[in-house]
């Protein structure tokens, strides 16, 4: 089943509350939601350590409600759970949470000053600290309760975060001074702030806790998962041959530049293309041969005729993997855009090439199935921006490129925002550090270039290929440090990533309260 999962700023999660209790859930039953499922969510994924004992930090603030709701709900179930709150609850809501809880917690847990360190180390150390409201670096009592939770982290607890990591931005992703966590349980929806600092959230879990489809509202970007992609990609039939499969031709590959072309042709290989040829400066020709020989290979098309001769063969064309920025890969660039009116993927340098002039390569991809496919820099100098400045506006900037060139916009980084042109928004938080290495954002060109081959919408082809690309990497690197991973690694697990029916790797039991995503822990010290 397919969960839409929207990705909020603190004020529209704040805003998505407001609107479930405006349309008739009390806050407190809110409240008790999310520690309900909070602690299921702990009971399944920790009932090992849980015989060790939990230790709550519980802030005043509605968080710290939530924490209250988890230590009870825990503590009702037979668990030894002792709770250590920052002072005295700030709202009804929490008031309320705590007054419930004590009756399950009393002979279990001792409330106390903070001060106070539990005698026994907990095997589960609970965040419940500060929420998505909470801005700047923690200070007081909080930053000394983070300080404990640190240490107990490092004797061995397994920290679970509620909603946030506490100090962390729901917004920015800002982290300085916040908890790390093995775990985060989110309630209701992601935060900006859990894909900005994958780091800091460890596995990331979002749990229905009855806000419906409030979200929906608003213009909100939703998460790409595996629901979403197998609903859009096409199924390869038992009578198809390799014409009914597609056929990509790849126009890059300047001196010293082929392997990007043939990176992407790989990627297009396991992404089940038909038929991939590359079209290469002539001195890249027989080097592209003998690197690669299941894929064909031809000059440049330097003429009108040879242009149409390209277009004649392909069904998608992906421009730009190592075509270089000289006169001669410009004039290239320029004659295949202008010729060939099909589907066309549009990355690297064939962007280079119009660094500052979004609005020419506009007038050049109008009228047929497009997307672009840049990084950081790449955006910067396309959209006349500083780096910085996508990185700030990671989540909206696309839209007015996606305006202006009548394209799809897949922007690449940490998460994969995908914008089309009439304003609709995914993520892709699928991926790993492995990614983070030359040669891999050809790889994504070659997926999404195969998918616009087969026919899928270009806005569709962006954001299953981001996260069939992400995936590739997640299955590379699992088990595996991520210093000791390849992108052939990448390629090679590429075809496994095409399974989309089930989940490949069910984790333990299956959980007691809807959980609506589950983002893996990524980065070199993932648990």
């Amino acid at each position: 089943m397919q969960h839409d999962v929207p990705i909020l700023t603190a004020t529209e999660s704040a805003a998505s509350d407001a609107a479930a209790i405006a349309a008739g859930t009390p806050s407190l039953e809110l409240m008790r939601a999310a520690g309900l499922a909070a602690a299921n969510e702990i009971r399944r994924r920790f009932g090992g350590r849980l015989a060790e004992g939990v230790f709550v930090h519980a802030g005043t603030g509605n968080n710290g409600g939530d924490g209250w709701i988890v230590a009870g709900a825990l503590a009702s179930h037979g668990i030894r759970v002792r709770v250590a709150s920052i002072g005295e609850p700030r709202t009804d809501d929490a008031r309320a949470a705590r007054e419930s809880a004590l009756p399950a917690l009393a002979g279990s847990t001792a409330p106390g000053a903070p001060s106070i360190e539990p005698p026994d180390p907990e095997g589960v150390v609970i965040d419940a600290l500060l929420g998505t409201g909470a801005r700047g670096r923690p200070h007081g009592l909080v930053a000394e309760a983070i300080v404990r939770i640190r240490g107990a982290r490092a004797a061995g607890a397994a920290v679970v975060a509620l909603d946030v990591p506490s100090g962390l931005d729901a917004t920015s992703g800002d982290a300085d001074g916040a908890v790390t966590a093995d775990c985060t349980i989110a309630f209701g929806a992601l935060k900006r702030g859990h894909l900005l600092a994958r780091d800091r959230c460890g596995t990331t879990v979002v749990v229905d806790i009855g806000t419906g489809r409030a979200d929906r509202e608003a213009s909100v970007p939703l998460l790409v998962d595996r629901e979403w992609v197998a609903l859009r990609i096409p199924p390869i039939g038992a009578a198809a041959h390799k014409g009914t499969r597609g056929k990509l031709a790849i126009v890059g590959g300047a001196p010293g530049m082929v392997g990007a072309a043939l990176w992407a042709a790989r990627a297009a290989l396991r992404s089940g293309i038909g038929m991939v040829r590359v079209w290469v400066h002539p001195d890249s020709v027989g080097a592209a041969q003998a690197a690669a020989p299941e894929v064909m290979a031809a000059p440049w098309p330097e003429t009108d005729d040879a242009a149409h001769a390209l277009g004649a063969w392909a069904d998608a064309v992906l421009l730009g993997p190592g075509l270089g920025t000289d006169h001669a890969a410009r004039d290239v660039a320029a004659r295949v855009l202008h010729l060939w009116r099909g589907p066309v993927a549009v990355d690297a340098d064939a962007l280079n090439i119009h660094a500052g002039r979004p609005g020419e390569l506009g007038a050049v991809l109008a009228g047929r199935p497009a997307l672009v496919t840049p990084h950081v820099a790449e955006f910067a100098r396309l959209a006349g921006t500083s780096p910085s400045d996508v990185e700030a506006r990671r989540f909206d900037i696309g839209l007015s490129l996606a305006v202006t060139l009548g394209a799809t916009v897949l922007l690449k980084g940490v998460p994969t925002v995908i914008t089309g042109e009439t304003g609709q928004r995914v993520v892709s938080a699928a991926g790993t550090p492995v990614l983070a290495t030359a040669g891999s954002g050809d790889l994504l060109a070659g997926v999404v270039s195969t998918l616009l081959a087969q026919s899928v919408p270009a806005f569709d082809a962006a954001a299953c290929g981001a996260w069939l690309h992400g995936r590739a990497a997640e299955r590379a690197n699992a088990g595996r440090p991520v210093r000791g991973v390849t992108l052939d690694d990448v390629v090679l697990a590429l075809a496994h990533g095409w399974r989309l029916g089930t989940a490949d790797n069910p984790d333990g039991d299956p959980p007691e309260w809807p959980v609506l995503a589950e983002l893996p822990a990524v980065g070199e010290h993932a648990p």
